[in-house]
């Protein structure tokens, strides 16, 4: 329960009448279907290791199913009293007030930064608005779920459509989707990297390039600049094979620094220069 109160005190600055004037209106309150809460969740992975903060809680129907299903611990946003009022209300009727918590804030003020878990049902030029937020505020690794509206620019981890007939009061058309990212980490850059000694015994350079979770780059071996192929990043977990070279190199970022393996065999490691 501490750790859940000083989490949401770092999350909010004291309330003043400008921080309840949204920064932008995220539109009318439009509930999630419950079976659409479930599998946000779901697909999320969300279990009691986790913190989820809901973007837009409404009547907190994200966070108290999170708690109540899958044991997790968070808190909502929402700019409608009445909402936060009735969501807080929940909590203490189903006996998780003490993992979770509703408030009135603007979800663009808000720190997100505890997350493990963002969910968020959005109109999309609102959830774009949050993309630099998201970036910069969430540790490589949080997931984050939106409902029906993606994140332009960014390769969702998971993607689902389905058709269910409660949305059609909702948005006019049975068509849900659901759309699974992964905070990456920032690994563009030049790297000093030691690679195993069947590669190279001399310290090789690692450049990347970085579009959010898309990486390209090259390795410089011997003097010779060696393409890297089928690059992936998922949250701070970086794969790559050397071009014409058999063997996989994977490897965690830990902020200027990657240690990894070769073929789960060979450790290797990376340091970013100055």
């Amino acid at each position: 329960m501490m750790r859940l109160a000083a989490a949401m005190l770092l999350s909010l600055n004291t309330a003043t009448a400008a921080d309840l004037q949204p920064f932008k209106d995220a539109g009318p309150y439009v509930p999630s279907p419950q079976s659409v809460v479930s599998d946000m969740l779901r697909y999320a992975d969300v279990s009691a290791n986790d913190f989820l903060i809901d973007l837009g809680s409404g009547d907190g129907r994200i966070v108290l199913t999170a708690a109540k299903v899958f044991g997790a611990r968070g808190f909502g946003v929402e700019i409608k009293e009445d909402l936060v009022r009735k969501a807080n209300e929940a909590a203490q009727k189903e006996g998780l007030a003490d993992r979770v918590k509703f408030m009135k804030a603007d979800l663009f003020k808000t720190d997100i930064s505890p997350a493990t878990v963002i969910t968020m049902y959005l109109l999309p030029d609102t959830v774009n608005l949050l993309k630099d937020k998201l970036l910069t505020e969430l540790k490589p690794g949080t997931r984050i779920v939106s409902h029906d509206y993606p994140l332009t620019g960014w390769i969702p981890e998971k993607y689902v459509q389905m058709d269910l007939e409660e949305k059609v009061k909702i948005s006019g058309v049975t068509t849900t989707l659901i759309y699974l990212y992964i905070v990456p980490s920032k690994v563009a850059g030049k790297w000093e990297a030691h690679m195993p000694p069947a590669i190279s015994k001399q310290p090789a350079t690692l450049s990347l390039k970085q579009q959010l979770t898309r990486v390209s780059g090259s390795v410089r071996l011997d003097g010779h600049d060696v393409p890297l192929e089928d690059v992936k990043l998922r949250g701070d977990k970086l794969t790559f094979k050397l071009a014409g070279r058999k063997g996989e190199f994977s490897g965690t970022v830990k902020g200027s620094a990657i240690e990894g393996m070769l073929d789960g065999k060979t450790p290797w490691t990376a340091t970013l220069g100055g």
